[in-house]
């Protein structure tokens, strides 16, 4: 065989080979896809406040390492079961969504900057609207997970958007956590957002505590995901927290 002759041979042999490997990568491809497809929404919203007095002392840095901390533990998350959602609602000056409901995989952090007063009441009213729409929060999710963190006292009627928040189907179902920051934080209506009495309000005295609560979240959403039934709730021991 001349060496032209044996070249072709080698490439023919070659571009046959290299078909069935394509063939092999495509129902890899249609797994992914499926299990990305076949897993429920978790969803996480957070309600942060960004009011005045988190700019001081270190808080809305800490606030923005834990929360980003927090997404980038959530990416590496991957279960049949459950897909985790997350969206950031802030309430300083006024309240708005920061980060809209999504998947975590897809989530584009920004950092927050702290100005104005404690709207808590027009979050409450955001959180609720959000869960309560199918088109957002579909019929498939799993019971979501709500987290409220702030330093001080609501400027706005809280009331009312609370209780109209508890009452509604989604927001009275979900698990909620809150952590209130410094002295001056109003344990009272962090209390009331938990509504259960045997519930804890978690406390940082200090920055970097900020970082320790977001882990323990984490850890609670991350066991719920993993569970056999994502709808109950996290079995988490905190016991062990500096918080």
């Amino acid at each position: 065989m001349g060496f032209a002759s044996y070249r072709e041979d080698i490439i023919s042999r070659l571009g046959g080979d290299q078909r069935p490997r394509n063939k092999e990568t495509r129902p890899m491809s249609r797994l992914k896809e499926f299990t990305v497809q076949s897993a429920r929404p978790l969803p996480v919203i957070v309600l942060a406040d960004i009011s005045g007095s988190m700019g001081v002392d270190g808080k809305i840095q800490a606030l923005n390492h834990a929360v980003r901390e927090m997404l980038e533990a959530f990416q590496d998350e991957a279960d049949l079961r459950a897909e985790i959602h997350v969206s950031v609602i802030t309430f300083g000056g006024q309240a708005k969504t920061h980060l809209p409901l999504g998947p975590a995989r897809n989530a584009k952090w920004s950092d927050l900057g702290a100005a104005g007063g404690t709207p808590m009441g027009a979050a409450f009213d955001l959180a609720r609207l959000m869960v309560e729409d199918r088109n957002v929060v579909s019929s498939r999710s799993y019971r979501p997970t709500v987290v409220l963190v702030s330093d001080g006292q609501p400027t706005d009627a809280w009331q009312q958007p609370l209780e109209a928040f508890l009452a509604s189907e989604r927001g009275g179902k979900a698990f909620r956590m809150a952590l209130a920051i410094g002295a001056d934080a109003d344990h009272g209506v962090l209390k009331a957002f938990l509504a259960d009495p045997s519930a804890r309000v978690y406390r940082a005295d200090e920055a970097k505590q900020i970082r320790t609560f977001f882990q323990l979240v984490t850890m609670s959403v991350s066991s719920r995901s993993r569970s056999a039934n994502p709808n109950s709730a996290p079995a988490i021991a905190d016991d062990g927290w500096d918080l």
